[in-house]
């Protein structure tokens, strides 16, 4: 197979509400000129004025102690997994987490770091799951190095985790000797749901990162934050893996922007989330997932579709949402209005009374 990313057909219709992921959304022209102004200098060389001031920000805004630019969020997983764990060494996450589903072996490939799988309703595990994963120290078993959780959980329904639930994993991974990291692609979108600051919802973890390509709508750039003694570690393999950049401060410029314009305002995609799920709903044979923040995740086989099926169908009615797990989903983002929520119910009333 080919790995190269299909190019968009011509002869399909021009696509009118994409759904398909808070990845698709664009740089708004106020965004855009904040880059165009952005005080820039060597970011590699740490001579970026606005690429220092975003990671000052995101390091308070987080309540660690250091925080560091990356050009994406796999790659922070990537850095951070590096930086806590050594080739032979295993981390506890959730079967359905971004680091085991998405992210092409890359954990094994570069640093030989084994996944132990847990399990858990909806993307999310208790103190239960981890006791049970938990192992005697000995020379027979790999060294038990890290837990991580996702916030939020992206194949489980962009479901927030419970504060509580959150906390006494963290603390049991703590006690058993383990780091703690935050895969936070979407973890404003559990902040602004769940009405808990940022620090406070991440208290517990060693190392956190937001992305900022998602439903805070910056074209790229992530941010990774710990300790001034990982962050330093970082550096290391951000170097390595070609992750350094020149005049970052045009993209951290973005960033910033989305910082003070794109938070609030995500409490409106949720709210379209719950519209469009409540629509699906009333269609005869559909089962819809309740929505925690901005993801939309359903079976459309009780009406005749397979996933796949539906996802094509709706394509041809200028309407794109992506399949992952033999479900479908469709995403909110500030890309996405309510009049074209609407516009989306329509098309899938549509494809289903054809189906």
């Amino acid at each position: 197979m080919s790995y190269i990313p299909v190019r968009p057909d011509p002869s399909l219709p021009p696509v009118t509400v994409n759904l398909y992921s808070d990845t698709q959304t664009r740089p708004t022209p106020a965004m855009l000129d904040a880059m165009k102004s952005a005080e820039t200098g060597d970011e590699q060389h740490g001579d970026d004025p606005t690429v220092w001031a975003l990671c000052d920000r995101m390091a308070a805004l987080l309540g660690k102690e250091a925080a560091v630019f990356l050009p994406s969020g796999t790659m922070c997983n990537v850095v951070a997994l590096l930086v806590h764990c050594r080739p032979g060494d295993e981390v506890l996450a959730h079967r359905l987490a971004h680091i085991i589903t998405s992210e092409h072996g890359n954990h094994a490939a570069l640093g030989g770091i084994m996944m132990n799988p847990l399990d858990g309703e909806r993307g999310l595990f208790d103190v239960a799951a981890v006791e049970a994963a938990l192992r005697p120290r000995s020379r027979y078993a790999p060294p038990q190095k890290l837990l991580e959780v996702e916030q939020t959980a992206n194949l489980g329904g962009g479901v927030v985790w419970p504060q509580a639930q959150l906390d006494a994993v963290l603390a049991r991974g703590h006690e058993a000797g383990l780091a703690t990291h935050m895969d936070g692609a979407r973890l404003m979108n559990a902040v602004v749901a769940a009405g808990i600051p940022a620090a406070e919802m991440v208290a517990g973890c060693d190392s956190v990162w937001v992305d900022f390509t998602k439903g805070l709508g910056a074209p790229l750039g992530a941010v990774l934050a710990g300790s001034t003694e990982f962050i330093s570690e970082a550096w290391r393999w951000k170097q390595r893996l070609g992750g350094s950049m020149r005049q970052g401060g045009v993209s951290a410029a973005a960033c910033l922007y989305a910082l003070d314009h794109n938070i609030d305002r995500l409490a409106g995609d949720h709210t379209n989330a719950r519209t469009l799920a409540r629509g699906l709903a009333q269609l005869e044979g559909m089962k819809v997932e309740q929505p925690d923040t901005n993801l939309v995740f359903f079976d459309p086989r009780g009406a005749g579709l397979t996933a796949e099926a539906f996802a094509t169908a709706m394509r041809q009615q200028g309407v794109m949402v992506s399949t992952l797990a033999g479900r479908v989903r469709a995403c909110t983002h500030l890309d996405v209005s309510a009049a074209q929520i609407e516009l989306a119910l329509t098309a899938a009333r549509a494809v289903v009374a054809a189906a």
